[in-house]
């Protein structure tokens, strides 16, 4: 079967070995389950993937049918395949179909068949996107931004490799078995485990750094548009020979042998890298057969197992938020080396006695301390880094729902939103123009009122009295924006890393509740953006990371640059939350200001309660003499204020009330 162009041709992506090793592994074996891409805008993430139908060998299936049923495997809810008798299949390319971040859960697992359920009152079902995905792909660009509700979704579909739906009177299963590939930028927040995990593979890529790669990839792109069918007619020869590669493979596969030295190896990896799911053993295994199958051979080797490694292990050894994910290459390569040449137990050598144990650290200590006394008594003239402690779990904050909620709220697990676009389904209310139409109390209205008018059950017409809305229940996300006092006097007693630690644990909560986050730290003369508002909590960590500490303390500066960051940002979108970290010293005024500093901070404190923004002082004051100046920001604020020690306590959790009225 000839194959349309339909894009770019797949062996004309220049570089990304990885990239089209992963994408052509999962097409020799779709069992493998898929590939996450991760990496920089214009890395040709999108075009490899929309790619690979182009190689991969064509289906047979039977026309018209919506399910993409194999011949003689029909669907139960497939009316075409059900019906058909004797019907001679034809072959077609395989299934590539987009999930959009904007879809609603009936258009991927499928609703109710309206205009069968008008025209003659019956319950029909209409397939969605997870049956034209089935024996396919299924692609989701930027695949962290896809709502929470749809990743449920595929997580119990990719799962059972069936789709079940329930609802409006229906009951209906369908097979949906597909290749699952994502894409995704880093800088706007990662996935979810449990979704990460679904991933059989992942691949990171980026932009060649080598000027002759870069030029050939323009002069390659600038050839297909300027001419696309004459470009495809060049790279058909190496199209044609990838297919028969793949296609060959695919034959080859079953008969491929994976001994047990080589699942032994796998289990070792697997413990070694402290990976807990045992997907990535099966993934692992599965892998490294479709690597030698693809390149012709009947036995898996190590060198097998240290490539599937680098594929499947990455995203599965990150345990934590803002633990870095990725391989230890040496490590990998060593283990790998110790399974294929292991080594005699080696006579004598070097005793565990403990007999040469490390210099003694008493000679050091001294130096030590005498270099931490010397840098706190720096106090604001110094600058310094410091590392974060460790600290426990910060207590949980809620940001309480108001009328003022909007229904348009980002998706997230804060805040709660009354009448959300995206959620789980309450009720239905009657609604002559409802922006949600429910369909089942629609219908169920028309049926009733004709019922009752004696109308012919047959012809069912729906008026717009007979019109409903879903009410649904959701959560959204909210805007936390920090504010870091990294001034001189943080330095003293090392405060700047306990303050960094409680920042730290804040972060890790918004990072599970899918908020959006800024970073505004303050020292010397002003205050600076350090992080503009994002769903990335890993460029938050970072930059508090590397945060210097030293200067004086421009208190009344940073009160203004987070009240004009948050007038520019729209509060129905992700209901702000202000979360002051400082000891509230403010000894700088605001810039070409000749006022008192403290003044101007309770000034600009004055504004922001005003705006009705909800805020949380946490006061990083030490030592016996205290000036109490951050519970006095906090009164003016409205706000409460903890420190370090409550913030993280045992206790309840905290509540901050959103007042949020007109900006």
């Amino acid at each position: 079967m000839s194959h349309a162009v339909t894009g770019y041709p797949f062996s004309a992506i220049v570089g990304q070995p990885l990239l089209k090793q992963a994408l052509l592994l999962c097409a020799v074996d779709p069992g493998i389950g898929g590939v996450l891409v991760r990496g920089d805008k214009g890395t040709a993430k999108s075009t490899a993937a929309r790619g690979l139908t182009q190689v991969l060998p064509s289906i047979a299936r039977v026309r018209g049918c919506a399910f993409n049923c194999a011949p003689g495997q029909p669907a139960e809810a497939c009316v075409v395949c059900q019906a058909a008798q004797d019907v001679t299949p034809v072959e077609a390319e395989v299934p590539f179909v987009t999930l959009p971040l904007g879809a609603t859960e009936d258009r991927v697992l499928g609703a109710l068949d309206l205009q069968q359920a008008l025209q003659g009152g019956q319950r029909a079902f209409q397939p969605g996107l997870l049956a034209a995905a089935h024996r396919g792909i299924l692609y989701i660009d930027e695949v962290n931004l896809l709502a929470d509700h749809l990743v449920d979704v595929l997580l119990d579909v990719a799962a059972m490799g069936v789709n079940s739906v329930q609802r409006e009177g229906l009951s209906i299963s369908h097979p949906a078995r597909f290749t699952l590939i994502g894409t995704m930028n880093l800088e706007e927040g990662d996935l979810r485990p449990q979704l990460l995990d679904r991933f059989g593979l992942m691949v990171e890529v980026t932009a060649p750094t080598d000027r002759s790669v870069r030029a050939e990839v323009v002069r390659r792109r600038i050839a297909y548009e300027a001419d696309t069918s004459a470009f495809a007619t060049q790279w058909q020869g190496a199209q044609e020979a990838l297919r028969t590669q793949v296609a060959q493979a695919q034959r080859l596969l079953p008969e491929v042998a994976l001994d047990d030295a080589m699942l032994e190896l796998i289990s070792h990896l697997c413990c070694e890298f402290e990976v807990a799911s045992l997907r990535a053993d099966i993934v692992m295994h599965k892998t490294a057969r479709a690597l030698a199958a693809l390149e012709a051979r009947a036995r898996v080797t190590p060198d097998d197992v240290r490539a599937a490694a680098m594929l499947v292990l990455p995203h599965r050894r990150r345990r934590k938020p803002f633990e870095q994910a990725g391989m230890d290459q040496d490590k990998l390569d060593d283990l790998v080396d110790q399974a294929s040449h292991p080594q005699p137990p080696q006579a004598g050598g070097d005793s565990d006695d403990g007999s040469q144990s490390a210099p003694p650290e008493s000679s050091q200590g001294g130096q030590q301390e005498q270099q931490e006394q010397q840098q706190d008594e720096q106090g604001e003239g110094g600058q310094q880094t410091f590392a974060v402690a460790a600290t426990g779990a910060a207590r949980k904050i809620s940001v309480a729902a108001t009328p003022h909620t909007s229904a348009a709220s980002v998706n997230g697990r804060r805040s709660a939103v009354a009448d959300a676009s995206r959620g789980s389904a309450l009720r239905a209310v009657p609604d002559a123009n409802p922006d949600r139409l429910a369909v089942g109390a629609t219908l169920r209205s028309a049926a009733l009122r004709g019922a009752l008018a004696g109308e012919d059950s047959a012809q069912l017409t729906v008026t717009r009295a007979d019109l409903h809305r879903q009410v649904r229940s959701g959560r959204g996300a909210n805007l936390i924006v920090f504010v870091v006092d990294a001034s001189g006097s943080m330095a003293a007693q090392r405060r700047m890393e306990a303050v960094k630690g409680a920042v730290l644990a804040l972060l890790t909560d918004a990072y599970q509740r899918r908020d959006q986050l800024a970073v505004i730290a303050f020292r010397g003369e002003q205050a600076e953006l350090l992080l503009a508002p994002t769903r990335s909590a890993d460029l938050a960590e970072q930059g508090l990371r590397e945060l210097p500490t030293g200067g004086r303390t421009p208190l009344p500066h940073a009160l203004q640059l987070a009240a004009q960051m948050l007038q520019q940002s729209a509060p129905q979108d992700a209901p702000p939350l202000l979360v002051i970290l400082s000891d509230g010293r403010a000894n700088v005024g605001l810039p070409g200001s000749q006022g008192d500093p403290w003044k101007q901070t309770l000034e600009g404190a004055s504004v922001l309660a005003a705006q009705g923004v909800p805020a949380l002082v946490l006061d990083t004051e030490a030592g016996y003499l205290r000036l109490g100046r951050a519970a006095q920001l906090a009164e003016a604020l409205g706000a409460p204020c903890l420190t370090l020690e409550q913030l993280t306590g045992d206790a309840l959790a905290l509540t901050v009330r959103a007042q949020l009225g007109a900006r």
